[in-house]
């Protein structure tokens, strides 16, 4: 009996280990977005690399592109997940918004948004 007692305790201690482990909250931090900047209008639809500043704490990125806004999304072109900070794919000449937020295990940003144009 003591034996059980003693199994049950020390799985106890284990199973609350997890709450000793801290996520940090990075709710109330933003996302700083570098390129394509906000709103520039770019000569071509080659392959746009997509490119962030890392945030302290998070584990995990979300990138999502839109044309022409989020608002008024007439398609979703990308909606990815990613442990780095940036992100390449081929767009057609039109007008897009794109958005990136940053998340860990128990917390996530909000978005922050900027739009440009592929002429």
């Amino acid at each position: 009996m003591k034996k059980i007692a003693g199994l049950i305790c020390i799985l106890l201690v284990c199973a609350s280990c997890e709450d000793i482990i801290e996520v940090q909250d990075i709710s109330d931090k933003v996302v700083t977005l570098v390129a394509p900047a906000d709103t520039v209008a770019l000569n071509s639809a080659n392959i746009l690399f997509f490119d962030w500043e890392t945030l302290e704490d998070a584990e995990t990125y979300r990138i999502q592109i839109a044309t022409p806004t989020f608002a008024e999304a007439v398609q979703i072109i990308a909606d990815s997940t990613l442990s780095e900070t940036s992100f390449s794919t081929t767009l057609e000449i039109s007008t897009y918004e794109w958005r990136v937020k940053a998340e860990n295990s128990g917390y996530q940003t909000m978005y922050t948004t900027q739009s440009f144009t592929v002429e």
